[in-house]
């Protein structure tokens, strides 16, 4: 299995391990400390002994940060985890703060108390987080303080040793471009920059620049490493070469001089003291590197990873293997939904459905020869209750039966070499409410909204995120995440700078692949989720109209559960495209089914007239 099944967080280590932290800080001189969820590359994911808010705190999701004081304890979460750090969380020690509404920036400038020294990691936060903060503790009268050495470390005694998964090359028949290619773009880039270097630091961008993949972190395929890239051609990567094979040193070797990681420090240095403009991404560089620059007499130059639009617009090769993948997934999935209807009630569990939906891709998988790799995240397999929790994580601790007269919600993704997939469907188990029937409705007007949007060049995602929620707020209804992420290709199933959110302010450009997943959650009770993945289409003329449009493909293909859909609340242009889409799938992912699975998708997917 690519899943574990163990607890999530552990409210139990709160107490003895926040002693330990306040003690140390004591002893240097320090009243506080700042424990963001983050390594020194800013993923999403982190290896683990890089997760350090979870030691400290037990609180398990992917975002939050907690601020350790004297006489008080904070950990700040977003929308998607107040239910979830509630159970983790030892609520003795800890006050939970929104990381959305009252950031730790905010809480610094508001709360912390004059003359405090909080300490912080500068490998942890990005140029722009210690600029927000900074300049809250100086209005509050305090001092943000930059330590040598992560207090975390210096407490943690068994913490794990750093990943060496080995390094893989991507082939360019599913990168779709040459890595010498990529990296003569992006020096040029760097060079129109007004850039001698640039520092590569997110790991994505250096799977993608170099067409490699890895296994450091859990889910997403990648190499945790540094590169510097030059405006002259001469990188170097900071990568362990015990993750390296012959084969992959030597293909590196042809591209960039490899180092090791402990020798960043020592070549940004020198650079800065030959007088190099290095660039940064204020939003993902650590600020520690800015001070190394700048320190040293080099100049900063702020501009964003040169590899994050080529990455996030999908070449041609990309775009055909994530298609492929989402025909293999689709059936998978559909497997899966077939099973799930023959099974008695009451007698199923939310694992017993992980497991399964992992056979059926790996089956999948082996029988169209393109093995599943792992899953993209862990998946959230949600009922009842449990299915409010936006970003709830299943363990044998929590893991409830499907029972009868509630809703099931199921939030998962593979990872392809030729694609990663994302999808979430919520089914009921017997016979759904009227209620749950009306507000399913309303989630699918606002999916279906999204896949039929037309929109001009330099549209962003913020623009579009409230059609995917007009028919939710005319009914009083809402949800508090955003609409759609950014996805890679064989890469982070969460991508960025793309997003369909109130935050999204990238232009959305053709070849990006994002979701769109519109929800209703209703605590304590019910979760509905409904996601596809799309695809931005290049703009194209419509009949009658003066402005070329963009548009999105669905990727996705999975049919929705009709027994929850009521279709009196549908516009005949909805009804269309649910019944185009299902006959969609049908024809997609049914020649890869057979028997009693394919007669099932065919009945999923009957029209409605």
């Amino acid at each position: 299995m690519f899943q574990s099944f163990d607890s999530a967080g552990d409210p139990s280590v709160g107490k003895p391990r926040t002693a330990l932290l306040r003690q140390w800080l004591r002893v240097n001189g320090l009243d506080g400390f700042i424990v963001p969820r983050a390594d020194e590359h800013q993923g999403e994911y982190v290896a683990a002994r890089s997760n350090r808010l979870r030691w400290l705190t037990g609180f398990s999701g992917s975002a939050g940060v907690a601020i350790v004081l004297a006489d008080s304890a904070y950990v700040f979460v977003d929308g998607r985890y107040t239910l979830q750090v509630r159970d983790e969380v030892d609520l003795g020690i800890f006050s939970i703060e929104s990381l959305i509404e009252n950031p730790p920036s905010a809480w610094i400038r508001d709360s912390l108390p004059a003359g405090a020294r909080l300490g912080f990691d500068p490998w942890l936060h990005t140029i722009g987080d210690v600029k927000a903060l900074s300049a809250s503790a100086e209005k509050a009268g305090a001092t943000l303080v930059p330590l040598a050495r992560n207090p975390i470390d210096a407490i943690w005694e068994d913490q794990p040793d750093a990943p060496l998964a080995p390094v893989e090359i991507h082939p360019e028949a599913l990168a779709g471009e040459l890595a010498k290619d990529k990296l003569k773009r992006l020096a040029a880039a760097i060079d129109a920059e007004g850039a001698t270097h640039a520092i590569l630091t997110d790991p994505s961008s250096l799977a993608w620049a170099f067409n490699i993949r890895g296994g450091d972190v859990p889910h997403t395929p990648l190499a945790l490493g540094f590169a510097i890239l030059a405006a002259d051609g001469a990188h170097a990567v900071f990568i362990d070469k015990r993750k390296l094979g012959r084969t992959e040193e030597a293909y590196l070797t042809q591209l960039a001089d490899i180092k090791a990681p402990g020798k960043l420090d020592d070549a940004v240095t020198a650079l800065a003291k030959a007088g190099a403009r290095i660039a940064l991404d204020p939003v993902l560089a650590a600020d520690r590197l800015r001070a190394l620059i700048e320190d040293n007499g080099g100049t900063v130059v702020a501009s964003p990873d040169p590899a994050r639009l080529p990455r996030a617009t999908k070449n041609a090769a990309e775009i055909a293997g994530s298609r492929a993948a989402h025909r293999r997934d689709g059936a998978a999935v559909a497997k899966l939904l077939c099973w799930l209807d023959r099974q008695e009630r009451g007698k199923l569990d939310e694992i017993a459905v992980v497991t399964r939906l992992e056979e059926c891709r790996r089956q999948t998988g082996e029988e169209t020869q393109m093995p599943l790799r792992d899953v993209s995240f862990d998946t959230i397999s949600g009922a009842g209750p449990n299915g409010a929790i936006m970003h709830y994580r299943v363990s044998r601790a929590t893991s409830r039966v499907l029972g009868d007269g509630e809703l099931f919600l199921l939030d998962s993704g593979a990872q392809y070499q030729d694609g990663t997939t994302d999808i979430t469907r919520t089914m009921p188990v017997g016979q759904p409410t009227e209620e749950m029937r009306e507000r399913f409705t309303l989630v699918l007007k606002g999916m279906i909204a999204i896949s039929v949007a037309r929109f001009p060049a330099g549209t962003r995602g913020a623009d579009i995120d409230a059609m995917a929620r007009i028919a939710l707020w005319k009914h009083g209804l809402d949800y508090a995440h955003g609409t759609g992420h950014g996805v890679g290709s064989y890469l982070a199933v969460h991508e960025g700078p793309q997003r369909i959110a109130k935050t999204g302010m990238e232009k959305l450009l053709a070849g990006m692949i994002l979701s769109n997943e519109p929800g209703y959650y209703k605590e304590g009770h019910y979760g509905i989720r409904l996601e596809n993945l799309i695809l931005v289409t290049p703009t194209a003329a419509i009949p009658g109209g003066d402005i070329a449009m963009h548009g999105f493909e669905t990727l996705t293909l999975a049919p929705f559960d009709q027994r929850l859909l009521r279709a009196d609340l549908l516009t005949r242009e909805e009804l269309d495209w649910l019944n185009a889409y299902h006959a969609r799938v049908l024809a997609e992912i049914g020649p890869m089914l057979d028997g009693e699975t394919l007669a099932w998708l065919e009945k999923a997917t009957a029209p409605i007239v």
